[in-house]
Protein backbone atom coordinates (compact mmCIF):
# COMPACT_ATOMS: atom_id res chain seq x y z
CA UNK A 1 0.00 0.00 0.00
CA UNK A 2 1.25 3.66 -0.08
CA UNK A 3 2.40 5.44 2.52
CA UNK A 4 -0.26 7.36 2.40
CA UNK A 5 -3.49 6.22 0.03
CA UNK A 6 -5.27 9.23 -1.28
CA UNK A 7 -8.15 9.32 -3.76
CA UNK A 8 -7.38 9.86 -7.06
CA UNK A 9 -9.77 11.14 -10.79
CA UNK A 10 -8.31 11.03 -13.57
CA UNK A 11 -9.60 12.53 -16.66
CA UNK A 12 -9.50 11.39 -20.11
CA UNK A 13 -7.96 7.64 -18.08
CA UNK A 14 -9.19 5.05 -20.63
CA UNK A 15 -6.27 4.81 -22.86
CA UNK A 16 -2.63 6.26 -23.58
CA UNK A 17 -1.21 8.64 -20.52
CA UNK A 18 -4.26 8.82 -18.78
CA UNK A 19 -4.49 4.38 -18.25
CA UNK A 20 -0.67 4.27 -17.17
CA UNK A 21 -1.95 6.46 -14.53
CA UNK A 22 -4.80 4.43 -13.57
CA UNK A 23 -2.66 1.70 -14.07
CA UNK A 24 0.47 2.99 -11.02
CA UNK A 25 -1.83 4.78 -8.43
CA UNK A 26 -3.78 1.90 -8.17
CA UNK A 27 -0.29 0.01 -8.58
CA UNK A 28 0.58 2.60 -5.61
CA UNK A 29 -2.17 1.10 -3.07
CA UNK A 30 -4.63 4.63 -4.09
CA UNK A 31 -8.36 5.10 -4.86
CA UNK A 32 -8.55 5.98 -8.23
CA UNK A 33 -12.15 6.58 -10.42
CA UNK A 34 -11.28 7.89 -13.98
CA UNK A 35 -13.50 8.69 -16.89
CA UNK A 36 -13.38 8.03 -20.73
CA UNK A 37 -15.74 8.64 -23.59
CA UNK A 38 -15.46 4.54 -25.18
CA UNK A 39 -17.59 2.43 -22.73
CA UNK A 40 -15.19 -0.78 -23.57
CA UNK A 41 -12.22 0.59 -22.66
CA UNK A 42 -12.95 2.17 -19.83
CA UNK A 43 -14.68 -0.88 -18.33
CA UNK A 44 -11.74 -3.02 -19.56
CA UNK A 45 -9.47 -1.10 -17.21
CA UNK A 46 -11.74 -0.95 -14.37
CA UNK A 47 -12.41 -4.52 -14.50
CA UNK A 48 -8.19 -4.99 -14.73
CA UNK A 49 -7.09 -2.27 -11.93
CA UNK A 50 -9.78 -2.25 -9.57
CA UNK A 51 -10.38 1.46 -10.36
CA UNK A 52 -13.59 2.65 -10.77
CA UNK A 53 -14.46 4.27 -13.97
CA UNK A 54 -17.35 7.03 -15.39
CA UNK A 55 -17.87 7.04 -19.23
CA UNK A 56 -17.93 10.80 -19.68
CA UNK A 57 -17.14 13.57 -21.81
CA UNK A 58 -14.99 16.72 -20.41
CA UNK A 59 -16.75 19.32 -22.78
CA UNK A 60 -20.23 18.50 -21.12
CA UNK A 61 -20.84 20.64 -17.79
CA UNK A 62 -23.70 17.78 -16.56
CA UNK A 63 -21.26 15.07 -17.17
CA UNK A 64 -18.26 16.71 -14.63
CA UNK A 65 -21.00 17.65 -12.41
CA UNK A 66 -21.90 13.85 -12.57
CA UNK A 67 -18.47 13.14 -11.96
CA UNK A 68 -17.29 15.11 -9.33
CA UNK A 69 -21.01 13.73 -7.35
CA UNK A 70 -20.16 10.15 -8.07
CA UNK A 71 -16.72 10.25 -6.89
CA UNK A 72 -17.08 11.93 -3.78
CA UNK A 73 -20.16 10.08 -2.79
CA UNK A 74 -18.18 7.10 -3.92
CA UNK A 75 -14.61 7.52 -2.48
CA UNK A 76 -15.38 10.36 0.07
CA UNK A 77 -13.85 12.98 -1.43
CA UNK A 78 -10.64 14.24 -3.93
CA UNK A 79 -7.56 14.64 -3.06
CA UNK A 80 -5.38 14.06 -6.44
CA UNK A 81 -7.16 15.31 -10.11
CA UNK A 82 -5.36 14.58 -13.02
CA UNK A 83 -6.38 16.76 -15.76
CA UNK A 84 -5.18 14.38 -18.90
CA UNK A 85 -8.26 14.47 -21.48
CA UNK A 86 -7.14 16.05 -24.54
CA UNK A 87 -5.96 15.57 -27.83
CA UNK A 88 -4.67 17.45 -31.07
CA UNK A 89 -6.08 19.32 -33.73
CA UNK A 90 -3.45 20.77 -36.35
CA UNK A 91 -3.70 22.99 -39.22
CA UNK A 92 -1.40 25.38 -41.28
CA UNK A 93 -2.71 29.33 -41.19
CA UNK A 94 -4.26 29.60 -43.68
CA UNK A 95 -6.24 26.67 -44.23
CA UNK A 96 -6.68 26.46 -39.91
CA UNK A 97 -10.48 25.32 -39.27
CA UNK A 98 -11.33 27.49 -36.89
CA UNK A 99 -14.57 25.31 -36.18
CA UNK A 100 -12.18 22.13 -35.02
CA UNK A 101 -9.87 24.46 -32.83
CA UNK A 102 -12.53 26.00 -31.17
CA UNK A 103 -13.75 22.19 -30.88
CA UNK A 104 -10.20 20.89 -29.56
CA UNK A 105 -10.30 24.00 -27.00
CA UNK A 106 -13.79 22.65 -25.65
CA UNK A 107 -12.08 19.58 -24.39
CA UNK A 108 -8.49 20.64 -23.72
CA UNK A 109 -8.99 23.67 -22.06
CA UNK A 110 -12.54 24.61 -21.38
CA UNK A 111 -13.80 21.12 -20.09
CA UNK A 112 -10.30 21.17 -17.95
CA UNK A 113 -11.89 24.29 -16.05
CA UNK A 114 -14.96 23.29 -15.57
CA UNK A 115 -14.02 20.26 -14.14
CA UNK A 116 -11.47 21.67 -11.98
CA UNK A 117 -14.08 24.77 -10.70
CA UNK A 118 -15.82 21.99 -9.33
CA UNK A 119 -13.40 20.29 -7.48
CA UNK A 120 -10.88 23.53 -6.38
CA UNK A 121 -13.73 24.37 -3.85
CA UNK A 122 -13.21 20.73 -2.27
CA UNK A 123 -9.72 20.58 -2.09
CA UNK A 124 -10.15 24.05 -0.21
CA UNK A 125 -12.14 23.12 2.70
CA UNK A 126 -10.23 20.35 3.18
CA UNK A 127 -6.66 22.14 3.00
CA UNK A 128 -5.18 19.82 0.89
CA UNK A 129 -4.82 18.18 -2.55
CA UNK A 130 -2.77 18.15 -5.92
CA UNK A 131 -4.41 19.60 -9.15
CA UNK A 132 -1.73 18.22 -12.25
CA UNK A 133 -2.86 19.92 -15.82
CA UNK A 134 -1.29 17.76 -18.70
CA UNK A 135 -0.13 20.68 -20.89
CA UNK A 136 2.91 19.54 -23.79
CA UNK A 137 6.44 20.65 -24.99
CA UNK A 138 4.36 21.93 -28.20
CA UNK A 139 3.13 24.40 -25.32
CA UNK A 140 6.46 25.95 -24.71
CA UNK A 141 7.77 26.12 -28.28
CA UNK A 142 6.15 27.31 -31.54
CA UNK A 143 5.94 25.25 -34.39
CA UNK A 144 4.63 25.24 -38.01
CA UNK A 145 1.43 23.64 -38.17
CA UNK A 146 0.68 23.84 -34.35
CA UNK A 147 -1.48 27.05 -34.37
CA UNK A 148 -4.05 25.12 -32.51
CA UNK A 149 -2.79 22.59 -30.46
CA UNK A 150 -0.06 25.11 -29.36
CA UNK A 151 -2.46 27.78 -28.33
CA UNK A 152 -4.40 25.55 -26.65
CA UNK A 153 -1.21 24.10 -24.31
CA UNK A 154 -0.09 27.35 -23.88
CA UNK A 155 -3.49 28.26 -22.12
CA UNK A 156 -3.00 25.38 -19.88
CA UNK A 157 0.47 26.33 -18.95
CA UNK A 158 -1.16 30.17 -17.96
CA UNK A 159 -4.13 28.48 -16.18
CA UNK A 160 -1.82 26.59 -14.37
CA UNK A 161 0.60 29.45 -12.96
CA UNK A 162 -3.33 31.54 -12.06
CA UNK A 163 -4.66 28.78 -9.74
CA UNK A 164 -1.37 28.15 -8.28
CA UNK A 165 -1.49 31.93 -6.96
CA UNK A 166 -5.14 31.10 -5.92
CA UNK A 167 -4.57 27.69 -4.24
CA UNK A 168 -1.12 27.89 -2.56
CA UNK A 169 -2.53 29.55 0.56
CA UNK A 170 -4.99 26.38 1.14
CA UNK A 171 -2.12 23.91 0.74
CA UNK A 172 -3.26 22.95 -2.89
CA UNK A 173 -0.69 22.37 -5.47
CA UNK A 174 -0.89 22.80 -8.91
CA UNK A 175 1.72 21.39 -11.40
CA UNK A 176 2.04 21.57 -15.10
CA UNK A 177 3.35 18.22 -17.20
CA UNK A 178 4.59 19.18 -20.30
CA UNK A 179 6.04 16.17 -22.23
CA UNK A 180 7.27 16.05 -25.41
CA UNK A 181 6.37 13.23 -27.76
CA UNK A 182 4.94 9.83 -25.98
CA UNK A 183 4.71 6.91 -27.42
CA UNK A 184 0.66 6.10 -27.52
CA UNK A 185 0.73 3.46 -30.57
CA UNK A 186 3.51 0.35 -29.49
CA UNK A 187 2.57 -1.08 -32.88
CA UNK A 188 4.45 -0.07 -36.03
CA UNK A 189 7.45 1.69 -36.59
CA UNK A 190 8.08 5.37 -37.55
CA UNK A 191 9.55 5.80 -33.86
CA UNK A 192 6.78 5.08 -32.13
CA UNK A 193 8.24 1.76 -30.94
CA UNK A 194 11.51 2.60 -30.29
CA UNK A 195 12.86 1.91 -27.16
CA UNK A 196 14.68 5.09 -26.34
CA UNK A 197 11.74 7.29 -26.60
CA UNK A 198 9.53 8.43 -24.22
CA UNK A 199 6.35 6.03 -23.02
CA UNK A 200 2.80 7.05 -21.36
CA UNK A 201 4.47 4.57 -18.20
CA UNK A 202 7.27 7.24 -17.72
CA UNK A 203 4.81 10.06 -17.56
CA UNK A 204 2.87 8.75 -15.45
CA UNK A 205 5.95 7.48 -12.87
CA UNK A 206 7.23 10.95 -13.06
CA UNK A 207 3.78 12.24 -12.12
CA UNK A 208 3.72 9.89 -9.18
CA UNK A 209 6.59 10.97 -8.28
CA UNK A 210 5.67 14.74 -7.95
CA UNK A 211 2.60 13.67 -5.82
CA UNK A 212 4.58 11.94 -3.51
CA UNK A 213 6.70 14.48 -2.82
CA UNK A 214 6.59 16.82 0.99
CA UNK A 215 2.91 18.86 0.47
CA UNK A 216 5.03 21.64 1.55
CA UNK A 217 7.13 21.46 -2.28
CA UNK A 218 5.52 22.65 -4.79
CA UNK A 219 6.66 21.38 -8.16
CA UNK A 220 5.44 24.45 -10.34
CA UNK A 221 5.76 23.03 -13.96
CA UNK A 222 8.25 19.85 -15.70
CA UNK A 223 9.02 19.47 -19.27
CA UNK A 224 10.01 16.23 -20.02
CA UNK A 225 12.00 14.91 -23.14
CA UNK A 226 13.41 11.17 -23.34
CA UNK A 227 17.34 11.51 -23.29
CA UNK A 228 18.52 10.18 -26.37
CA UNK A 229 15.22 9.39 -28.70
CA UNK A 230 17.58 9.55 -32.36
CA UNK A 231 19.11 6.10 -30.91
CA UNK A 232 17.34 3.43 -32.88
CA UNK A 233 18.27 -0.31 -31.75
Amino acid sequence: MAAMARKWLVTGGSQGIGESIVEQARAAGHAVTFTGRDRSRVEALAARTGAHGVVADVTRADDNARTVDEVTTRMGGIDVLINNAGYAYRGEIGSLDVGRMREMFETNVFGLVDITNRVAPLMKAQAFGDIVNLASTSGMKGAAGGTSYSASKWAVRGITQCWQAELRPFNVRVTCICPSEVQTNFGGRGGRNNPNKLFASDIAATILAGVALPQRVLWTELAIFATNPWKED
